[in-house]
Parts: C-alpha cells; structure tokens; sequence
C-alpha cells in the first residue's frame, strides 16, 4: 500500500521540528546562553554555568577592564543533560569555577568557546572574611510567566544594591515542562541577574519531576549533594540551604531524609562551636513550618512534617534548629509575604514587649513567596494567628542586610506599590554570651 499524498512531507516536517527542538530553528547553537553564577564556597571562587546546544569547550575569560582584552582564562568542563520529557531534549550545561579572585572586586567576563562567545558580564567578588555586610535579595516562587517582581529585581541589581540572591524553592513552573522549554526561558530571564550576582537555590516542590532532574542539572551549588542541601559562609553569617522536599516525595527514597537531617544536625555543631567568626546562622528551605494563609499547605497543619518529622517524630526541623540556636529561617512555598514573632511550638518567644527582636528566645521566621507566578497571591486565613506579626498579599520581595556580628536588617519591598517598604524589622543579638536556645 502507497502512502498516502503528503505523508512523507508531513514526517519531513516533523523530522525538521525534532531536530530544531535543540535550540534555535536550523543548526543546533554552539552559543553560550543562560548564564548564571554561584558561590562554589571557596574564598576567592566563582562559578559560571550555562548552557549550549551542543558540546564546546568549556572557557571563560576575564579581567578588570570593562573593554578590551580579557586577559584572564578559566577551563572547566560540560556535562550532557537529557531532559525526561518524551522528546529527551538533549541539553549540554558548561561549568568554569574562576579562583583568586581579589576580594570585592568587580570583574568582567565572558564564557564560551571559539564556537561562540557570551556577551561581557560583570560581576564583583564576594569579600573574604566575616568583617563586612552583605547585602541579599531574598525570594522564592518565580515564574517565567507573571515574574512580577523582577524586572524591579533587576533594577536593584543593576544599581549594585546586593551580593547575592537567595532563590528558596520553585523555578519558573515548571522547568520541566514542554520538554524543559519552560526551564531555558526561565533560565534566560534571570540572565540578567544571574550572570552579575551568586544565583544561591534550594530545591521547591516545583522541581520534582524526574526526581529534581532539572534543578540538579541547571543549578551548581557548593558540596556533593547536588543542590539538595548545602552550607556556606557570607560574612558574619553561616547560611544553610536544605530540602523540605525529602518529607514529601519518599518515592525518591526515604533515605534522603535521615541523610539531610544528620548532615544538618553535623553543620549545625559545627556553626555553633565557630559562632565567635560567624555569630549568625542563617537557614533557607522551601516549605515553611508554620503560615497563617487560607489552604491546605503543610505549614496551616498543626503536624507539619518539615516542623514535626515523618509520623509526626521522625527527623522534625523545629527541635533541631531550636536545639542549636538558628537566628533566622527563611521561606516561601506560599505566595505571600509573612514575618512571625520569635517562636517555638506555638509559643512566642520576644525578647520583651518593646523589642520583641532584641535577643529574642526563639527563631525569627519569615516567609518570603511572591516574586510572581502564575498561580498569583496565596489569601491569608481571616484572622492571623498570634504568632504572626506582619502579613502582606502583594508582590514583592525580601531584602536582608546582615550588617554586623549583632544586627540583621530585614525590608520587604512591595511591587504593587512602585517599591515601596511595607515591612521593616532588626533582629538584634548581643555578640557576647550568645548561647543556644535550650
């Protein structure tokens, strides 16, 4: 039986799509794109990653000089990444880690091959030591569609207003869809930050599909746990990035919980016993334990599984961030801003009546979800729990400044209202006979 007319130029043209899919229509692109940074966790480092449609050497060149020649080179490597999607769009994602950097310094750079060049980026080195005052924009739950707050985002970075971007939980919506599609344009939208600021991450639930595939692949933080969970210092701060997303997703393995949870209990002795160079610790997770809003999220049950445990006993976060004196907890998972009194299993912890964040007795926790998305705001329950101090349905995001040893500064900047700042906190500790909390 003859095909029928038309048949074979129907499948050329399909053939045609499959073979575009890679990246631009036509020829797949050896040109570097979606470029971002990350603190690799060394003084004195910085990592370029991004992406090309087919493998090239792996370089990237800088220097000091905002033209001109770029004097410097870096050599790392590439990594194939097949997406799980049915077309399994192959993906090669490009990985450089620049190292003596001169502290505080602004470069200028460019990554690629002779295949293709990146345009020039800047960026300023991380200072060294924990004697200055970092400055960060805090935020989770991004889109690539309904990305409200970050053209703003974008403007602040432009003017040089931060060090480094803490992204707690949920990419672009997904980055796994259409073939990772939406992950390359997400990728290509945060460009503009990314490739001038450490991008830091924590897996959200928005990251699951083939078991965070596309977040492990796209994203290099510092240690081997893929992203999944890992610590570094930024001034007079320890920060800790882990996953909620282990007490939910068991399928992957009930094993990551216990895993995560005595890495974390490890980190945490070992933040403590150094709280004379780095008097704050600082952690970042994606599902809160506990929010005020109107659904069904883990954090509006009494058990949360991130504050309790599995079965209500197993590995709960809140104990051992308690036991050993976390100062700060950030995140997001709930499209909205809320900032809670210092607490403990439901009881409020203020340092006094006056100043409640004055060497309060608890951790201060803030939830920092409404950068914009296409599911758009979460409401709150009617009436906020008396735990909850300030709660804001409007998008936006978080800018935290850790000035000293003793004082952090915590800003919420409302997009619905043109910048405005719609909360404003200090949490203060003495520097001297700091302890833990129990």
């Amino acid at each position: 039986m003859h095909p029928l007319p038309g048949y074979w130029s129907c499948c050329s043209l399909l053939l045609l799509f499959s073979l575009g899919v890679q990246g631009s229509p036509g020829a797949p692109s050896a040109a570097p794109e979606q470029v971002h940074l990350s603190y690799p966790g060394e003084p004195g480092s910085m990592t370029v990653t991004w992406t090309t449609w087919v493998p090239t050497r792996s370089e990237v060149q800088f220097g000091l000089q905002p033209s001109g020649p770029l004097p410097l080179r870096s050599q790392g490597t590439f990594v194939p990444f097949v997406d799980g999607g049915i077309l399994r769009r192959k993906l090669y994602i490009h990985r450089v880690t620049l190292r003596k950097l001169l502290p505080g310094v602004q470069y200028v750079y460019r990554c690629g091959s002779a295949q293709g060049w990146s345009r020039r980026f800047r960026f300023r080195a991380l200072k060294n030591g924990a004697h200055w005052s970092p400055r960060l924009a805090v935020f989770g739950d991004l889109g690539a569609d309904n990305p409200k707050a970050f053209p703003r985002l974008r403007r602040d970075t432009q003017q040089g207003m931060y060090d480094a971007v803490l992204h707690v939980g949920d990419f672009a919506y997904n980055m796994d869809q259409d073939n990772a599609r939406v992950g390359d344009r997400f990728m290509r939208l945060i460009e503009p930050v990314a490739a001038s600021l450490p991008y830091m991450t924590c897996p959200g639930n928005h990251e699951e599909r083939y078991n965070f595939s596309n977040y492990k692949a796209r994203f290099s933080m510092p240690g081997d746990n893929e992203g999944l969970w890992y610590s570094w210092d930024l001034g007079p701060a320890h920060i800790i990035s882990f996953s909620t997303e282990v007490y939910f997703f068991l399928h992957y393995g009930r094993h990551l919980v216990q895993r995560q949870f005595r890495w974390l209990e490890s980190d945490l002795q070992k933040a403590n016993k150094n709280r004379a160079a780095r008097p704050w610790i600082i952690t970042m997770g994606h599902r809160p334990m506990y929010c005020s809003n109107a659904d069904l999220d883990d954090c509006t049950q009494y058990e949360s599984k991130v504050r309790k445990g599995l079965q209500g006993k197993l590995y709960g976060l809140e104990d051992l961030f308690y036991k050993y004196g976390v100062d700060l907890q950030l995140w997001a998972h709930e499209h909205s801003y809320e900032r809670l009194w210092p607490i403990y299993n439901y009881q409020v912890f203020n340092g006094s009546g006056e100043m409640p964040y004055t060497n309060p007795r608890g951790p201060v926790h803030i939830i920092t979800g409404s950068a914009g998305c296409e599911e758009r705001l979460t409401p709150f329950a009617v009436f906020p729990r008396p735990w909850s101090a300030v709660r804001v349905k409007e998008y936006g995001y978080t800018r935290l400044h850790i000035l000293n040893g003793t004082h952090i500064h915590i800003q919420q900047v409302s997009d619905d209202q043109d910048g405005k700042i719609v909360d404003d906190v200090w949490v203060v500790r003495p520097l001297f006979g700091r302890r833990m909390y129990l």
